[in-house]
């Protein structure tokens, strides 16, 4: 599966921000899609999670802020992000996860100026 997110840009503190993800295949039958981040100097983190049942679970650090979601039909994972806080600033990773194996997107950079 190759992933490609998009979305990413400079927003300031408060604003909102909407990232994509499109897949090269159907994400009906894996098993989740998730958002990831790495911030400069630290280690990549879950942010998100979606199921294919439709179950999400997310970082307490982005708790009411984010929301996944995803559209089988058009092989699409989203991440919209309300609220945003310097904090959140980081490269964002798209990953799909299968029962042996995941895949990963290249970042999109999002940056949160205060």
């Amino acid at each position: 599966v190759q992933l490609q997110a998009s979305g990413g840009g400079l927003v300031q503190a408060g604003e909102s921000l909407r990232l994509s993800c499109g897949a090269s295949r159907s994400i009906f039958g894996l098993v989740a899609m998730a958002w990831y981040r790495q911030a400069p100097g630290k280690e990549r983190e879950l942010v998100a999670t979606i199921a294919s049942g439709g179950s999400t679970n997310y970082a307490d650090s982005v708790k009411g802020r984010f929301t996944i979601s995803r559209d089988n039909a058009k092989d699409m994972v989203y991440l919209q992000m309300n609220t945003l806080k310097p904090e959140d600033t980081a490269l964002y990773y798209c990953n799909a996860k299968t029962l042996i194996t995941s895949y990963w997107g290249q970042g999109t950079l999002v940056t949160v100026s205060s």
